[in-house]
C-alpha cells in the first residue's frame, strides 16, 4: 500500500467511523481490506482506493464495517457487571420506585453479548422488578452485527466465553450445534444502527449509559465531543459505564468518577438531561424484566 492510499483511508475512517488510526497501522489495513478489496473484484488497495473515491456508498461502508472491532463476549470484564447488580440496579430501583420503569443504553452493543448480559442480570433481580417497564436499547454502527445481535444465535465458542453454565441452561436453547436466547430475554432488546458521531438526541434520556470499549479508537476532541453530548443524553442521577481503559478525566468535566468503582461514573450536576419521558413511543413494548 502507497502512502497517499494509506492517509485517504485513515481519513476516511475518521470522518465516517471517528477511527484513528496512528501511521503505523498499515499492516492492520491491509489485513482487513485486501480481502475485501478481491471479495469486490478488486486486485489491490489501490484499486479499492479508486473506487472509493469514485464515491461509491456501498464500498465506503463496507469499508467502515471491515475495519470495526467487534470483539466482545457475555459479562465481559467482569467488574461492571457487578458495578451494574450491586451499585447500579439497588439505586436505580429506589429512585424509580414511583414511575416503575428504566432505560438502559448499550453504545456499540456489537453482536449482542453485552445487552443480553444485561437482561439476563435485570431477570435473575426477580420480584424487585416485577411490574417494572424496561427497555434497553443496543445500537452500533454495523448492521451486520446488529442483525446477529437480534437473532440471539451464538456458537458453542461464543456462549462458552464468559457465560456462567447455569445461565446457559436457564436462557438458552441449544439448536443443533448453535444457541439461542431465549423470545423473553430477546423482547427485551431493541436494536438500532447508530454511528456515535452523529446526532442521538432523539433517542431521548437514559437511566444507564453503557458505551464501553469504542472510545478508545477515537481522538481526544472526538472523545470530548461523544462525551458531552452523553452527558445530555443520561439523567442527572444516571450512571455511565466505561471500558477498564476508558476514562473521562482530562477530556470534560461533564461527568465525575466514582474512587471506589472503576468505570462508573455520574453526571457532574446540570449537565445531565431533564427528560424523563421516553421519545421512543413508536417502538413495540418492551418486556418487562420481573419473573
Amino acid at each position: 500500500m502507497n502512502p497517499p492510499d494509506y492517509e485517504y483511508l485513515r481519513k476516511l475512517l475518521k470522518d465516517h467511523s471517528g477511527l484513528d488510526l496512528s501511521s503505523d497501522k498499515q499492516y492492520l489495513l491491509e489485513s482487513r481490506l485486501l480481502p475485501l478489496a478481491r471479495k469486490s473484484g478488486l486486485s489491490s488497495i489501490t484499486d479499492l482506493v479508486q473506487k472509493l473515491k469514485g464515491g461509491s456508498t456501498a464500498i465506503t461502508a463496507q469499508v467502515v464495517e471491515a475495519m470495526t472491532t467487534n470483539e466482545t463476549f457475555f459479562f465481559r470484564d467482569k467488574v461492571p457487571f457487578d458495578h451494574f447488580r450491586e451499585s447500579i440496579m439497588p439505586e436505580m430501583i429506589k429512585a424509580r420506585a414511583n414511575r416503575k420503569s428504566i432505560r438502559i443504553w448499550c453504545a456499540a452493543g456489537s453482536t449482542g453479548q453485552e445487552p443480553y448480559s444485561l437482561a439476563m442480570c435485570l431477570k435473575e433481580m426477580g420480584a424487585a422488578l416485577a411490574g417494572w417497564r424496561v427497555e434497553i436499547l443496543a445500537t452500533d454502527l454495523s448492521q451486520e452485527v446488529l442483525e446477529k445481535s437480534k437473532a440471539g444465535i451464538y456458537s458453542q465458542f461464543e456462549v462458552q466465553r464468559g457465560l456462567p453454565i447455569q445461565m446457559l441452561v436457564k436462557y438458552f436453547k441449544q439448536v443443533g450445534e448453535v444457541w439461542q436466547i431465549n423470545p423473553e430475554l430477546r423482547a427485551m432488546i431493541q436494536h438500532r444502527q447508530l454511528n456515535l458521531l452523529h446526532e442521538f438526541s432523539s433517542l431521548g434520556a437514559f437511566d444507564v449509559i453503557f458505551c464501553r470499549n469504542v472510545l478508545i479508537y477515537f481522538d481526544q476532541d472526538t472523545k470530548t465531543n461523544i462525551f458531552n453530548r452523553l452527558a445530555k443524553a443520561v439523567e442527572p442521577d444516571g450512571f455511565l459505564v466505561l471500558g477498564a481503559a476508558e476514562t473521562v478525566v482530562g477530556l470534560t468535566e461533564t461527568f465525575k468518577p466514582f474512587a471506589d468503582r472503576r468505570g462508573l461514573y455520574r453526571p457532574s450536576g446540570s449537565a445531565g438531561a431533564s427528560a424523563r419521558t421516553s421519545t421512543l413511543g413508536a417502538w413495540p413494548k418492551a418486556a418487562a424484566a420481573g419473573g
